[in-house]
């Protein structure tokens, strides 16, 4: 991998020694390799043509030297410190042209050459210089006014964005889209916040991340280009360019291009309440709900973003009423792996991953009794365990439907952690509360209610029917007499025309109250 570390305009785009030898005007020399094969991916900084034995000393590293050697011939100690001064003044190459001073590759300078890790290349035809330094310097002109182009194409681009308040997203997909491959940003524990790219292309990436992850360098051309995130005296994560096709010098611009921005984005704040991290969870956890990725595609992605996935027992949690911060907290308290993360609706989806060997119904309801030490009036509603990766979104969901009808109403008397078995009938009618049937139904039971939209009239037939029709409890939790209610319940009945002595009426009403209650919300 590359570090970037030096501002990119500082480093002029240069073609590699390969891509030289591919230009026709040099093809027509028919150019050999006949040493240092192995190091043809150097970068050309710029073509020099020189017959001196000293050149080395001129020299500022980058070049490739194309001579004649015409004052080598017949020397052999010169041929041989010829080519190891280029290699201390760091050369990429050397081109001997072929003629009345070296007939033939002239050996000494080959293993010479060899040695130093040197490409040499020998010219068999003769070839005039002067076309190949012309060809060479436009090619790298138009390259250097290529790069400064791009570079303000994606500056202009990216300030745009950050400036209309673009989420970080946005800001990826447009680093992606310029560098044509996957984007990761990850923290500093190397786990990931954010992807951008071909989905494909990513997932195939996030499917290796481990492995990349701990990969603690490469050589230079092998795509992998990325940038440290700081500001202000601080280190929070890197972005990587995945597997760069362009050019080094280009990959490494975007790189220190995007890494600009991303620090000036979260300088900003991003314009969300929301860190990276939680934006990161947030989103797998979201894509997990809804469904429209297959929960095997987001696997790798679960993988790189620190969640332990293989053999293990996760539990599916959804908590009202509670920031993710404390429930982030909550996790570190107790020292469960998991991710937190706040839904549309604004509950917070809690996803635990458990070893094998611990008891997930224990270390739920002691995840659930200190949620409720740091916020006492909230529900921790909680899918049965799941072992297979494939089932998280089903008890996701499952969780999501138990904490809707949980929160339907403070009635009720809720144990710690609520499962599906604990909201009975309300659960039902949640599942149902769309059904054009259903809401037909409670229009017709309540109307003589709902026509006077009198509130107070609904709150306590509400109660009412939650207690169990105990008129004592009612009263008292609506602080009126007894009295009182008897002729509030005398009114609510002559204006639904129902006996709510007489169970199945009640009942009917009942159903037809929680219906109402489950639209409203």
């Amino acid at each position: 991998m590359t570090t970037t570390s030096e501002p990119t305009e500082l480093s002029e785009p240069a073609l590699s020694v390969r891509q030289v030898l591919t230009l026709e005007r040099v093809l027509a020399g028919e150019p050999e390799v006949v040493a240092g094969a192995g190091q043809l991916d150097r970068p050309v900084r710029w073509v020099h043509v020189a017959e001196a034995p000293d050149v080395g000393v001129m020299l500022t590293g980058g070049e490739m030297v194309l001579t004649t050697g015409v004052l080598l011939a017949g020397d052999e100690d010169k041929q041989a410190e010829y080519i190891r001064s280029l290699h201390r003044a760091e050369a990429s190459a050397v081109v001997l042209g072929l003629g009345r001073a070296f007939p033939a590759p002239p050996e000494v300078m080959r293993r010479a050459a060899e040695r130093c890790g040197l490409p040499m290349v020998v010219l068999h035809r003769p070839f005039p210089f002067a076309e190949l330094t012309e060809e060479v310097q436009c090619r790298l002109v138009r390259r250097k006014f290529a790069a400064v182009s791009l570079s303000e194409s994606v500056r202009t681009a990216l300030t745009a964005l950050i400036t209309s308040g673009a989420p970080l997203q946005s800001l990826l997909d447009e680093v992606a889209s310029h560098s044509a491959c996957p984007v990761v940003v990850t923290n500093l524990a190397h786990r990931v916040l954010a992807t951008a790219g071909e989905r494909s292309a990513v997932d195939d990436v996030l499917r290796d991340w481990e492995r990349i992850a701990r990969q603690a360098g490469g050589s230079e051309g092998d795509g992998w280009i990325r940038a440290e995130l700081a500001g202000r005296g601080e280190r929070w994560g890197q972005i990587m360019l995945c597997g760069h096709r362009g050019d080094t010098t280009t990959g490494r611009l975007l790189a220190d291009r995007a890494a600009e921005a991303l620090v000036l984005h979260r300088m900003l704040g991003g314009n969300s309440a929301h860190t990276w991290e939680e934006q990161s969870a947030q989103s797998l956890l979201t894509d997990l709900v809804s469904g429209v990725v297959p929960a095997r595609q987001l696997l790798p992605r679960a993988r790189a973003a620190g969640l332990p996935v293989n053999r293990r027992t996760f539990v599916p949690l959804v908590v009202r009423d509670v920031e993710p911060g404390q429930l982030d907290r909550v996790l570190r308290m107790v020292g469960l792996s998991g991710l937190v993360a706040e839904l549309a609706d604004g509950a917070v989806a809690v996803l635990l991953s458990l070893a094998r060997d611990q008891d997930a119904p224990v270390l739920t309801a002691n995840f659930a009794a200190r949620v409720h030490s740091e916020a006492a009036r909230t529900v921790v509603a909680a899918a049965d365990p799941r072992t297979a990766w494939d089932d998280v979104p089903t008890g996701l969901r499952e969780a999501q439907h138990v904490a809707d009808a949980a929160d339907s109403s403070a009635a009720l008397d809720l144990p710690a952690v609520v499962r599906l078995r604990d909201v009975h009938l309300r659960g039902l009618i949640r599942l149902l509360r769309d059904d054009p049937h259903v809401q037909s139904f409670a229009e017709r039971e309540l109307d003589g209610l709902l026509c006077a939209a009198d509130e107070d009239m609904l709150s306590v037939l509400r109660t009412y029917l939650a207690t169990g029709r105990n008129k004592s409890r009612t009263a008292q939790l609506h602080h009126v007499s007894r009295p009182a209610l008897y002729r509030r319940l005398e009114a609510i009945q002559t204006r639904l025309g129902v006996d709510l002595d007489d169970f199945e009426q009640a009942a009917s009403v009942h159903i037809a109250l929680l219906a109402h209650d489950a639209q409203q919300s």
